[in-house]
């Protein structure tokens, strides 16, 4: 009584105790030694298979395999694919996220491709007609028989991200060259290392920059080991992909812009704060900058 639990249970323990010792007072899994009633495996194995190919619900899926929709829901919990978010939508497979231990261990590359704003605001903002009428009206423009007789050239946004703490880097240009590629590769180091970071991998997609002998050799001189994904599957540059959306929403489409200068000089603010002050959900709702633990300057 004096712990609050019956005597069977005190007895119990004391049974265990003078059996096994200290080992005998850890703790146990509660779970049964036999379950008769569980869900057959190759039921699982069914529900698992119309999860990831057909992404289906439970409803519909006890609906097709003559079982409670309740029955299939447990089982996609126990499986950890209850939510559609687990499941890569293009390919149906499990999505497997990987996080390198420490920064600079790898930083992915890619380049994010805009069209420039015309003079006066594009059509996002002030509707098609007045977006067309901007765009003719805007010097620099190169006539063509595309696009209604105006090609407005692009912005092409080369972004760097650390794949452990989220650190993002990005400079805009008018090209994705390999020589405008290779001189973004080197200012981004550059920039990690006035932070503490020392970059050992870099990720990149097959992009013909990314498969340059140029950039072999920059890589080479900057004691950086290339990597590139595997052809047309974009989900392993995910970590960039998804920064991408991230700056589409929060600076190259988030307001009204003038013109295309106004939008270029708005990324480094908007950059600053994605680093030091926007929570980040993959890292604990956080801002990328508290996981470079070793800023100069941080301990004097």
């Amino acid at each position: 009584m004096f712990f609050h639990v019956a005597w069977p249970t005190a007895k119990r323990w004391a049974d265990r105790y003078a059996a096994m010792g200290d080992a005998g007072m850890q703790d146990r899994s509660s779970r049964p030694y036999r379950s008769p009633n569980r869900t057959p495996q190759n039921v699982v194995r069914r529900i698992v298979h119309l999860r990831w190919k057909k992404r289906l619900g439970p409803v519909a899926i006890g609906g097709m395999l003559q079982i409670p929709a309740s029955t299939v829901h447990a089982v996609l919990v126990r499986c950890r694919l209850h939510r559609l978010r687990h499941v890569d939508v293009r390919t149906g497979e499990p999505i497997r996220r990987y996080e390198h231990a420490y920064p600079g261990s790898m930083i992915h590359v890619d380049v994010k491709k805009l069209g420039n704003i015309p003079d006066g605001g594009g059509w996002r903002m002030v509707g098609k007609q007045q977006g067309d009428r901007n765009r003719a009206a805007t010097p620099g423009k190169e006539r063509s028989r595309t696009h209604r007789g105006v090609l407005m050239r692009h912005a092409f946004v080369h972004t760097v991200i650390d794949d452990n703490s989220r650190v993002a880097y990005a400079e805009v240009h008018d090209d994705e060259k390999a020589a405008t590629a290779i001189d973004v590769l080197r200012r981004a180091t550059s920039w990690f290392a006035a932070r503490g970071v020392t970059v050992e991998r870099v990720l990149s997609d097959n992009g013909s920059a990314y498969k340059s002998h140029a950039w072999r050799d920059a890589c080479a001189e900057l004691g950086i080991r290339p990597k590139r994904t595997r052809p047309y599957r974009p989900q392993t540059n995910g970590k960039i992909e998804r920064f991408h959306r991230t700056l589409a929403d929060g600076w190259a489409f988030s307001r009204h812009y003038n013109s295309e200068s106004a939008r270029r000089n708005a990324l480094p603010a908007w950059l600053h704060h994605y680093n030091h002050h926007r929570p980040h959900t993959a890292i604990g709702k956080v801002p990328p900058i508290t996981r470079l633990t070793n800023l100069p300057g941080q301990y004097s």
